[in-house]
């Protein structure tokens, strides 16, 4: 048969979409990573259900996965899809609505039976109306897969659960993506028929591709055009455990990880946990609190100490945090938000917990709060968090999200010397100075890190209030004001260690767009499409929210609007107005959704477009 034609095109969004047993999370996965080593820049947003197994076939179990990638830089996963692959009735109904008109839309049909139909939610069939909407692509995933793997010795389930690799097959004929990779993977993860089935059926998936009458055309997408480096796929909470690992061998001190395994942030403990051989030691405690009570331990004993969780389970910790202040103590607390309250959706990305972060523990209480905008800055982030913690001597708060963590893009692996400033020690900072160990550093008021054992840093440790050095028990008013006066000046001095806030566009105007974590794809991409259009609009992004940039009130000032689009109530507004008093526009969304670029746009135009 003649050969199909090629269309070049310069970006595409797919979202593979079936039951929570599909596959499709694996399938996304193998697909980023072909579409990774093909060149391209990508975002990815995996979005599966919270049970672990919802009924077959309902909306309650409906899994996604989606994938933007182009030949050019992009930020977000895109707000509508040009191809759907739906692998059952409650999966299209689920995300149906997402596909751009006349985009594509590809079904297994033969899970369209009337009973599936009926537990979809659906009355009557919906195909011939989505015909007219979309380029419907009607493909028996089913079938073709058992007849690829006819004659080997696999169960009826085995062979059925092996269709989306037949899928993934299509699509990589479908955008040219490579497969040898994934090939490799599989000769690697399997064995036996296992592995010789879902070799086969990938391959017949992209042969019927190749000759199906279905598809008369194929794409091609450009290699972006990228700065020259080492570049691997990185999702956030991969980039937060290699980030720990890396902080261990940058400031030359052991690691130790205490935690209660919670969605979304449990990767993060099975990937440090994979990388003992650096001398990482990973505790799985039996609660929360135990978690935080043991990383406490972990740092008197002068150890760099972290604890993850999210928002159910950082609560929990909140206490144990407020005794780490108390004894002033170096750790790092990370907080892989989710959707609350209470179990809440935990699968759902959500902002809701910067207040906590800030102010969750009773009395005066101050901690360093940073929060990662990208997955690849998660690494970064956390290498900065402990920098500060053990030169501030305090624990530090790190704000990830479920977007960030389970969505990925190319990071360019960084050179090891780069990765941080060299932190001073006291017993270097005593050569160059007046003051001697056992007394505070005069420019960061942090107290020595007295490791027990340490000769003439003996002290007592516990939650009373104490004395400045030796830890003594002293209830006196004098005493309580200026310890609590101590704590508060010394976290506040951290604004003269962190980089002054960047205004990315015009330095002053009529308005400003601000946010803070994983909103910023959704921001940039809606700034520089505003940009594009000649608008007048600017944005920056805070990484550092306790306490904030130094400069950051004066750049406030400059604008005649600022706009804070955000994952909850408006909390970071509500500190920008309280602190500046500056009449910052809240732009909330609490849908367990990240922004759309769409969204954020609606409301620049709006602000720029007003008459004052």
């Amino acid at each position: 048969m003649p050969s199909k034609s090629i269309r070049k095109i310069d970006d595409v969004a797919v979202r593979f979409a079936g039951d929570s047993g599909d596959g499709m999370q694996l399938t996304g996965t193998r697909f980023t990573d072909e579409t990774a080593l093909a060149g391209n820049d990508l975002s990815t947003y995996p979005d599966f259900p919270a049970e672990i197994r919802a009924p077959a076939g309902t909306m309650a179990g409906v899994s996604g996965y989606q994938i933007h990638f182009s030949s050019h830089d992009i930020h977000t996963p895109a707000d509508r899809v040009d191809l759907l692959v739906a692998f059952n009735p409650a999966a299209l109904r689920a995300n149906v609505e997402d596909v751009r008109s006349q985009g594509m839309v590809i079904i297994n049909s033969d899970a369209f039976t009337k009973k599936a139909l009926a537990r979809a939610g659906y009355s009557e069939d919906p195909l011939p109306d989505l015909a007219t909407r979309f380029n419907l692509v009607e493909v028996p995933l089913t079938g073709l897969n058992r007849e690829a793997l006819a004659g080997l010795a696999l169960s009826q389930r085995e062979v059925d659960r092996s269709k989306n690799f037949f899928a993934l097959g299509m699509l990589c004929w479908l955008y040219s993506r490579p497969m040898e990779a994934t090939e490799r993977w599989l000769q690697g993860k399997f064995q036996g028929d296992v592995r010789e089935g879902n070799l086969r059926t990938l391959k017949a998936g992209h042969a019927f591709g190749e000759t199906t009458e279905l598809f008369p055309t194929h794409y091609s997408i450009p290699s972006a055009k990228i700065e020259a480096g080492h570049y691997r796929n990185i999702t956030g909470n991969t980039a937060l455990a290699w980030g720990i690992v890396a902080a261990g061998e940058q400031l030359k001190n052991p690691v130790f990880l205490g935690a209660y395994p919670i969605t979304p942030a449990s990767d993060v403990l099975h990937e440090v946990a994979r990388h003992r051989h650096f001398g990482v030691k990973t505790f799985q405690a039996e609660d929360e609190i135990a978690a935080a009570s043991a990383t406490i331990g972990a740092a008197f004993a002068g150890q760099l100490a972290v604890t993850i969780s999210s928002g159910p389970g950082f609560i929990l910790k909140q206490e144990a945090i407020g005794l780490a202040v108390m004894v002033e103590l170096p750790l790092v607390a990370i907080n892989v938000q989710r959707a609350g309250p209470a179990t809440g959706s935990p699968t759902k990305t959500e902002q809701g917990d910067l207040l906590s972060a800030i102010f969750g523990r009773h009395s005066q209480s101050p901690v360093p709060v940073l929060a990662p905008s990208t997955p690849g800055d998660c690494f970064h982030t956390v290498i900065e968090a402990f920098e500060i913690a053990v030169e501030y001597m305090t624990p530090v708060v790190v704000l990830s999200d479920g977007y960030l963590a389970n969505s990925a893009e190319p990071w360019k692996i960084p050179e090891v010397d780069s990765l941080t400033r060299k932190t001073v020690s006291f017993a270097e900072a005593s050569e160059d100075s007046e003051f001697q160990p056992y007394q505070r550093n005069p420019d960061t008021l942090a107290r020595p890190w007295a490791i027990p054992g340490t000769p003439g840093l003996e002290h007592r440790v516990g939650g009373l209030t104490k004395e400045d050095i030796t830890g003594n028990v002293v209830y006196g008013p004098e005493n309580h004001q200026h310890m609590v006066d101590l704590r508060a000046e010394k976290v506040a001095r951290i604004a003269n260690f962190i980089p002054p806030i960047e205004v990315e566009g015009p330095d002053s105007g009529k308005l400003l767009v601000i946010g803070w974590g994983g909103t910023k794809g959704a921001i940039t991409a809606a700034v520089e499409e505003a940009q594009a259009n000649e608008q007048v609009v600017s944005q920056a992004h805070i990484k550092h929210l306790n306490p904030f940039p130094a400069n950051l009130g004066e750049v406030l000032g400059r604008f005649e609007h600022v706009l804070c689009p955000e994952l909850n109530e408006g909390q970071l507004a509500m500190l920008l107005r309280s602190r500046y008093l500056v009449d910052v526009e809240s732009f909330s969304k609490i849908a367990g959704q990240p922004f759309k670029v769409g969204e954020i746009s609606e409301r620049i135009n709006a602000i720029l477009n007003s008459e004052d």
